[in-house]
């Protein structure tokens, strides 16, 4: 009997390879991607802004890290002694604004130096409703930002709730990847949309916010055959289909769901070699966050050894991963019985 939907994924145009630098911004589901990517080795920057959701202030970030823009202290605004930006997570607030400053700008910096070299970019969309300051924010003095990345828990007063137009989300990206293009012609972009449910929103209105999600890359796709579409929101919302399959605030893709997404991708849009290599990593990986019960004994100390000498001969014939932290792990590890 079939307990699921089967689901083909097409490969994109571009398949990623070792040592491809690849930058992800969006939604909590893009940090998941991003740290398998980089457990994997691969070169990895993932939201230097923090966490976004919106498609605006994605795009925002992104005409940041092109222009490399330089923040200051009118950027920024100040609520119960913290300062902020509206641009960013709230991550980089704090009591200082020098401080804040400083946090924001060297993430931009090293997100424009990265963004040049950048072999793909990867977009994971959370909602279509955006949040856009009143004049009560305004005569606060909180600030003149059209559409914000992040309400910072200000009073709801300060903000319009807007469900985005297609046509606004398509005129935004579109301007958004040809100025990107003009920078690095050989980028490879990739969209997917998160599987979290906004249900903050209600379930009809997080439907209706992915739905819009959906057309509007639908449409780019449309427009330039380069970019590629990987259905991760479809692979939890519509193949696994339970809620066995989300934490418990229901909402969230869990571990299982969030691993399931992860090997289909790799499965899609690694190359052949590419995915030999990560899985030797892999075993790598499981052998370094294995805690044994009994740490010096001897078929414990073989398994060291032996996850050792693999590390090493993988670096060998692979100069550019950084396996040093395993390395280091196991050496050590393996120092406790002669100690």
């Amino acid at each position: 009997m079939q307990w699921s939907l089967p689901i083909h994924i097409k490969p994109p145009l571009q398949l990623i390879d070792y040592p491809s630098k690849v930058m992800l911004l969006g939604s909590c589901f893009s940090e998941h991607m991003g740290t398998g990517l980089s457990g994997l080795k691969f070169d990895v920057l993932q939201n230097p802004h923090g966490i976004l959701f919106a498609p605006d202030a994605i795009a925002q970030a992104l005409s940041d890290y092109i222009e490399c823009k330089v923040y200051r202290q009118q950027d920024l605004f100040q609520s119960a002694g913290i300062w902020y930006s509206w641009n960013h997570h709230s991550r980089f607030s704090g009591p200082d604004p020098t401080v804040v400053l400083h946090k924001i700008n060297s993430s931009i910096q090293q997100a424009n130096a990265f963004i040049k070299q950048t072999n793909f970019l990867i977009i994971t969309l959370g909602s279509a409703f955006s949040y856009r300051l009143t004049e009560l924010a305004t005569l606060a003095s909180k600030g003149v930002n059209d559409h914000v990345a992040n309400c910072h828990r200000a009073p709801s007063s300060w903000f319009n709730k807007e469900l985005m137009t297609i046509d606004h989300l398509v005129e935004k990206f579109a301007h958004t990847i040809q100025s990107l293009k003009k920078l690095i012609p050989t980028v490879t972009i990739f969209f997917t949309i998160s599987p979290v449910r906004h249900i903050r929103d209600g379930v009809q209105d997080n439907n209706r916010s992915k739905a819009r999600l959906f057309e509007t890359l639908q449409q780019l796709e449309e427009a330039d055959k380069a970019l590629y579409y990987f259905p991760a929101y479809e692979l939890v919302v519509d193949v696994l289909r339970d809620y066995r399959f989300y934490d418990v605030d229901l909402v969230h893709p869990n571990y299982a769901a969030t691993e399931f997404v992860i090997n289909h991708f790799l499965k899609a849009c690694l190359t052949t070699n590419a995915q030999e290599l990560a899985a030797q990593i892999k075993k790598i990986q499981l052998a370094f966050w294995h805690r044994p019960q009994h740490p010096t004994g001897q078929s414990h100390q073989q398994f060291l050894a032996h996850s050792l000498e693999k590390a090493m001969a993988l670096q060998k014939s692979y100069p550019f991963l950084d396996l040093s932290a395993e390395r280091n792990y196991f050496e050590q590890q393996l120092s406790l019985r002669g100690g």
